[in-house]
């Protein structure tokens, strides 16, 4: 059996070490076809570098590496480029001065390699320099990868010192505009595209591949891929949990698929996949390797919380043209792998993007870190908590449920306490959703919108949410079952359904309820 190929982002070390390689080089050949200047955006540990490893190895000429891919018989290797791989993980940048120096080393390495002698000082000279020289030297044009391009901003986003580190990066770019007849093929990659830092503005006819469907599936496995590639050790998990074959790709899938960039293809994301298949034990392996604390944060100042539980519309150039100086939340999170295009709808006014949590690892673990950012709910007290929540809408128990609110609320500092409906509502149904109620928000009926739906063994729950500080509980129930009725928002429902009103008023937390029968009876 193959080695799992789990952090490796070396197409050399990968293939020469009998490791799985999902076979990406078709997609990757139609785009090295031509030559142009490609960037492509995906969230971290998403295999961009291994994708551009993949093309150093290709444009070197390496075919013995290749032997069995689909490229194997479709390239001309007797052709080999020169390439100047530049991967600013490796780049120190804590300063514009070191990142300075640092970058001229790399540079004068790279000149090193093809026996190439520089002799400018600066990094934009010697990039101007070194692409140049190769080009003359080997009779060939050069060939451009950068990989995390990004990472130089990413790295200052609340530094003050951002602008002169951007303003250095953006004339080392722009050394490639001037360059151009000397250069055969540009790539980048990075987590985000960047509007406002002038950079994409110092490269020729870019073209961005990051949502085009032809490249939706160049990193990451399709279900195609996670079947053919990974046989063995599906069967593994499957004979490990007892399940059949179709259960275990069903609670794979539900796990760590739904990742789109087109709304049409989904592929799972390969860091968490490639450790769940190691480890045999389902995890949020992805996003440990990275907890978003500032992303978090953000959520709470903005009382955003709202969009790790319902899907959100944005237009494409928002989507596209990310600022940093801004930190508008929606791209941020989908840019750094959090959300994920569900839907894509283009009018004659533009184009309009759907999007949500991309599957079980992101929503659990989201959620996890947004309680945890109100309070420190005991993790091993959850399961005690979740049947207590069940067992008191089961048996509409009015204060057994305000009791398992209440539980809620005091792990809230005060620091922290909520001051406005949508900031409880929030809250709210995220932590029901942490207990495994499928609870959906703003459920829409004839008319109108209820605050939450759930459904549970042999039970409807429709909710109504109020919020106020002068207000007395009574008031605030009153109008929130009025609500109810009055809207029916029950109406699409059959069965047994719960009418769940909740107050909140001051410190002071009270719920009502009803059951109604399918014909509409209390």
């Amino acid at each position: 059996m193959q080695n799992l190929p789990i952090g490796i982002q070396s197409f050399e070390k990968l293939r020469n070490g009998n490791f799985i390689y999902v076979d990406k080089t078709k997609v990757i050949h139609d785009m090295i076809e031509m030559e142009g200047v490609y960037f492509l955006s995906r969230p971290r540990r998403f295999g961009k570098s291994l994708t551009v490893s993949t093309m150093d190895a290709i444009f070197s000429g390496r075919r013995e590496l290749f032997e069995g891919l689909w490229i194997y018989d479709r390239w001309d290797w007797t052709r080999k480029y020169p390439v100047i791989r530049i991967d600013w993980t490796r780049i120190s940048h804590s300063t514009l001065e070191v990142m300075n120096t640092s970058l001229c080393g790399y540079i004068q390495d790279i000149a090193k390699s093809y026996s190439v002698s520089l002799t400018k000082g600066m990094p934009s000279d010697c990039f101007d320099e070194l692409i140049r020289l190769l080009h003359q030297t080997t009779g060939e044009k050069a060939v451009i990868l950068i990989d995390e391009y990004d990472k130089p901003v990413t790295s200052h986003l609340f530094d003050p010192h951002l602008n002169p580190v951007r303003t250095a990066v953006h004339d080392f770019y722009q050394v490639m505009k001037g360059a151009d007849e000397h250069i055969r093929f540009i790539f980048l990659t990075g987590v985000s595209k960047f509007s406002g830092l002038s950079v994409f503005s110092a490269l020729n006819n870019l073209n961005d591949i990051s949502m085009l469907d032809k490249y939706a599936a160049i990193c990451g496995y399709t279900q195609e891929e996670l079947e053919s590639n990974f046989p063995s050790y599906i069967d593994g998990v499957a004979a490990n949990y007892g399940w059949t074959r179709e259960k275990t790709l069903d609670v794979i899938r539900m796990w760590y698929d739904g990742y789109s960039w087109d709304a049409k293809t989904r592929v799972y994301n390969p860091y968490s996949t490639l450790l769940f298949f190691e480890n045999g034990r389902f995890s949020d392996y992805w996003f440990q390797t990275g907890t978003p604390t500032f992303l978090i944060e953000i959520l709470q100042r903005r009382q955003r919380e709202s969009i790790v539980l319902e899907d959100v519309k944005i237009g494409n150039i928002l989507l596209n043209g990310y600022d940093p100086q801004t930190l508008s939340e929606v791209p941020l999170f989908f840019q750094t792998g959090y959300l994920t295009v569900k839907g894509i709808e283009s009018t004659e006014y533009g184009t309009a993007y759907t999007l949500g949590v991309p599957n079980m690892e992101v929503n659990r673990a989201l959620l996890t870190e947004i309680l945890l950012a109100y309070g420190n709910y005991p993790s091993d007290r959850v399961d005690v908590l979740r049947e207590k929540v069940a067992a008191s809408l089961r048996n509409c128990d009015e204060q057994g449920f305000a009791d398992c609110l209440e539980t809620l609320v005091a792990t809230v500092p005060n620091e922290l306490k909520m001051n406005s409906e949508a900031h409880y509502h929030a809250l709210v149904l995220i932590w029901l959703r942490f207990l495994g109620l499928e609870v959906h928000p703003e459920v829409s009926s004839h008319f109108g919108r209820a605050d939450a739906v759930w459904k549970q063994p042999g039970l409807t729950v429709v909710a109504e949410l109020k919020y106020g500080k002068k207000e007395d509980a009574e008031t605030l129930l009153d109008r929130a079952m009025t609500q109810i009725h009055e809207k029916k928002y029950y109406s699409p429902y059959t069965g047994k359904v719960l009418l769940l009103g909740v107050a909140f008023s001051g410190t002071e937390i009270r719920c009502r309820m009803e059951v109604m029968d399918s014909e509409g009876g209390i």
